[in-house]
């Protein structure tokens, strides 16, 4: 039972990736440096500004006011189908990962039961692990191996995207099936994380591909939504899935539309705001319409959000520092898989190894538990796992003989005679037997943590009465669980950080109620540590005080919620960076914050411009173009457009690339009369996997030929002269989202061009301003 996941998996890397799996054989990991000091190269930015080229300007005078209408009633729509198949993606989670756990945790009962009777305990305990081991190991193998970018909970990749850096392959269709398999597999298999965070990807997903009107990976278009196939409009639509997502996991619109300003989106407007607030209604009315429908109560609305802290009747610095300490041991677990397990084999192992040591780890401390608490004869629902009426024996999911435990581990293998060493056991064991078995009626607090849902555990944490648990239970719970989720976060498996912060953070806030008992439930503190947590480790404030107050369903905890945000946000800024952004900085993306360094005044244009500027000319010939784009070295994406030495434009390589493709030369265009003029929607079509300059040809007879770049050049590029301070710089660069600033002189001359990555090389570090090195990484 234990090797068979273990002998499935290395047959599955055998065939696939046998060399990996040879040289893991052979020798230990090959460590691969990584510098925090470097900036990668191979991130490029989006197009958050229009071209308004000929083309673009002649298509808006073309369109009527009925036109413009037509497309405001699009957006419209297309925001509805996000929140709708967002909430029906949340659906089929929950109900997917309900039932596989409620499955596993049923064989696994019944295991414990068995073996109750008749001996072989261990038997129960390697059960739980390989069955945990067996999902997370179809989690990790469909990630590593066949869409990495599916990993984790997919925040910090879908903030970059919405920053303006364009991250490989983040919202293709392949990352949504793999991202929802492999979470479904990762909450099942029982790690510490939950369904929540990679619902904000998913959502972003079926954005960017809704808005479409078209499937690149399937080859399919539908032939809608044609006039939304560029940057600008798909990062609007992303934002709106990603605050769907939000709504969909917490039941929470307001909160979802507030992520999205707050976390997410670099670029805002009014009619954006009601624009997603509808996605995200949508979202959340489709999730709740489809639940009660599984749960046969047509109608009935009650389960807004995929957690559902329930309703509340009318040492928040410690859990700063315990974000801080959080993200800090995260970010050294990461650097070290950074460098040593970089490879798919290793990667699934890792993921199987977590899933194992949780289990082992949840069942020991369950069965080393003394804390008995009388079970409510109306009670039976919330704890499945009881067993009633056994003798000498665990109740709620630990059913153990010691005779048989001892029996196991010091070697009796079933026969009548022991060792001195187990008689010495057993009579430990008896002792603990006094402590840790529970009489009937009575149920085992820590298994109600460990032996469930994570979104049970912390609503048992929230709304059990007082009473429910001692101070120990919650002590070593908080600790051991503490660890395992900082583990896990970061395992090549798609999951998210949300729900097991808020179940450290719940457990540790009723541990701190209990102590002042006096003065308050500690159900209330346990919502105050849960939210403190989940803020320290991710340092949201504004939108997550909404969420929480949208998941309690009352109003009255809006204030101590953001009191303990503010406070938890400052201690842990104090220390090291929120999870997301330490995550965004280890992967080396240019990631633009919201103002300049501070102390950054002194730095001008022209000494953090790129120079010299490869420039065309407004006809050019096409061999000087070819021979420019098939230039590996530089790889440049923008090129100024100059008469006959000061700028008139500005054009992009993908257009090029466009016009490469349909042979647009002067030459041909004379010959032809009667060739079709280029269109827009021709740079539509291609959008947003432009050919690479290696797929066209050109022969040696098209290279003598010129191209006119006047009517697909954008003429009215953003210059600014090159004695501009840095922060005016970056000001304009962000709010504007650009890709591309050309520098100028006095005489309008083209002398450097400022890109992202020449804005984010420089961050305040430990001696003040600092330059980090470009890289290709």
């Amino acid at each position: 039972m234990k090797t068979a996941p273990v002998a499935l998996l290395f047959l599955i890397l055998n065939q696939m990736h046998p060399s990996l799996l040879q040289d893991s054989v052979r020798g230990c990991p090959k460590e691969i440096p990584h510098n925090e000091k470097l900036l990668s190269l191979k991130y490029e930015s989006l197009d958050y500004d229009n071209s308004e080229n000929q083309l673009f300007l002649e298509e808006e005078r073309r369109m009527s006011f009925l036109g413009f209408k037509c497309l405001e009633i699009s957006r419209w729509v297309i925001c509805g189908l996000i929140g709708f198949l967002t909430g029906l993606i949340a659906c089929c989670i929950d109900i997917a990962v309900e039932n596989l756990a409620g499955v596993k945790y049923y064989v696994v009962k019944q295991n414990i039961e068995k073996f109750t009777e008749v001996g072989g305990l261990s038997i129960s305990l390697i059960l739980w692990a390989v069955l945990n081991s067996a999902f997370v190991m179809v989690g990790a193998v469909i990630v590593a191996f066949f869409e990495p970018g599916a990993a984790g909970s997919g925040i910090p990749q879908i903030k970059c995207y919405l920053n303006g850096v364009k991250i490989p392959r983040v919202v293709r269709l392949k990352t949504l099936v793999v991202k929802v398999c492999g979470v479904i597999c990762s909450v099942a298999g029982g790690l510490a994380v939950g369904k929540e965070g990679p619902m904000i990807h998913s959502g972003a997903v079926v954005a960017a591909g809704v808005s479409q009107g078209r499937s690149t990976s399937l080859k399919k278009d539908f032939k809608i939504f044609e006039y939304f196939r560029r940057d600008t409009e798909k990062r609007d639509f992303v934002s709106a899935g990603a605050a769907a997502g939000v709504s969909a996991a917490f039941g929470a619109p307001v909160g979802g539309v507030l992520f999205s300003l707050e976390e997410g989106a670099s670029f805002w407007n009014q009619m954006l705001t009601w624009r997603i607030f509808f996605a995200s209604m949508i979202s959340t009315f489709t999730l709740n319409f489809f639940l009660s429908i599984y749960n046969n109560k047509p109608g009935d609305l009650s389960s807004p959000g995929l957690i559902n802290f329930g309703r509340f009747e009318s040492d928040v610095s410690v859990c700063g520092l315990l974000g801080a300490l959080f993200n800090i041991l995260n970010y050294w677990l990461t650097i070290f898989r950074i460098r040593y397990v970089h490879r798919p084999c290793l990667q699934v192992m890792e993921a199987m190894l977590v899933a194992a040591v949780t289990a082992t780890v949840s069942f020991a401390m369950i069965y080393f538990s003394n804390d008995c608490q009388p079970l409510g004869p109306d009670q039976s629902e919330d704890y499945p796992l009881q067993v009633h009426a056994r003798p000498l024996s665990l109740i709620l999911t630990l059913t153990l003989n010691p005779l048989e435990i001892a029996f196991d581990l010091v070697g009796g293998g079933g026969t009548n005679k022991m060792s001195p060493v187990g008689h010495i056991f057993v009579c430990l064991l008896f002792l603990w037997e006094l402590l840790l078995f529970c009489a009937d009626g009575e149920y085992n607090s820590m298994a109600t943590a460990f032996f469930n849902t994570p979104e049970r555990s912390v609503r048992s944490l929230f709304h059990n009465p007082p009473g429910s648990y001692n101070p120990l239970t919650l002590s070593l719970f908080t600790l051991t669980y503490f660890f395992l989720a900082c583990w896990t976060y970061g395992l090549t498996v798609s999951a998210g950080v949300f729900i097991p912060s808020l179940l450290i953070g719940a457990a540790w806030g009723r541990l701190f109620g209990i102590l002042l008992a006096v003065w308050a439930v500690p159900g209330k503190y346990a919502l105050m540590g849960a939210a403190a947590q989940l803020g320290g480790i991710v340092r949201m404030t504004l939108s997550l005080t909404v969420i929480m107050v949208e998941a309690t369903g009352n109003v009255t905890y809006g204030l101590p919620i953001m009191l303990v945000l503010l406070t938890a946000k400052i201690v842990g800024d104090y220390f090291v960076e929120g999870l997301y952004d330490i995550h965004i900085k280890l992967q080396s993306v240019p990631f633009l914050h919201l103002e300049a360094p501070a102390t950054s005044h002194w730095l001008t244009a022209r000494e953090v411009m790129g120079a010299p500027v490869t420039c065309f000319n407004r006809i050019e010939k096409v061999g000087t173009i070819v021979d420019v784009l098939s230039n590996t070295s530089t790889n440049h994406n923008g090129f100024p457009v100059i008469v006959p030495v000061a700028i008139c434009g500005l054009i992009l390589r993908s257009q090029l690339i466009v016009l490469l493709k349909h042979k647009v030369f002067v030459e041909l265009a004379r010959s032809r009369l009667t060739q079709r003029k280029l269109q827009l929607k021709d740079f539509r079509d291609a959008y947003p996997r432009f050919p690479p300059i290696q797929s066209i040809h050109v022969s040696q007879d098209e290279r003598e030929c010129m191209m006119d770049l006047t009517e697909f050049m954008n003429p009215t590029p953003y210059t600014v002269p090159q004695e501009t301070s840095l922060p005016r710089v970056f000001k304009l660069f962000r709010a504007l989202g650009l890709r591309h600033l050309v520098v100028v002189d006095s005489e309008n001359r083209v002398v450097g061009l400022v890109t992202r990555k020449d804005l984010a090389r420089y961050h305040l570090g430990k001696h003040g301003l600092e330059e980090m090195q470009l890289a290709q990484t």
